[in-house]
């Protein structure tokens, strides 16, 4: 199998997830590549077996430049996707995400969120047990 990964990490908690991602994927002996959403051209973008999108919320929608990425995405159609979101305060957009693709007529996979917050084991960052919900995610891509 063969995975392209796009992301866009403002703090580093989304980098650190698909970071941890493409380790796991390797692990299965997947082909991962990984790009930021200024690295990747959303006109011509690699072949993969599956694409995987992850970008924080910012208030009310996605990440800006994820959101220009998704939008301007072209001969996606029929290409399987998954989608990653980091976010603060209870701001989950997969579903926005999701809505860009579904223009595309992508096909989704699988999807999780990771809710940024403050804790004793973590301080301001990735709450506890993401590492539980990521392997999820693997398992469904």
């Amino acid at each position: 199998m063969k995975y392209v990964i796009v992301y866009w990490s403002r703090y580093g908690n989304g980098k650190k997830v698909v970071n941890s991602l493409a380790g796991k994927l390797k692990e299965k002996e997947a082909e991962t590549q990984m790009f930021t959403t200024d690295e990747a051209n959303p006109t011509a973008m690699p072949p993969a077996d599956t694409y995987i999108f992850s970008a924080p919320s910012e208030s009310a929608n996605i990440q800006k430049n994820m959101r220009k990425f998704m939008k301007n995405l072209q001969g996606m159609e029929e290409k399987k996707y998954g989608l990653i979101n980091t976010h603060w305060m209870k701001k989950n957009r997969l579903a926005k995400m999701e809505k860009l693709l579904s223009k595309k007529k992508m096909i989704k996979v699988a999807s999780v969120d990771f809710p940024i917050g403050k804790d004793a084991n973590t301080g301001n960052g990735l709450m506890e047990g993401w590492e539980a919900k990521l392997d999820e995610f693997v398992g469904k891509l």
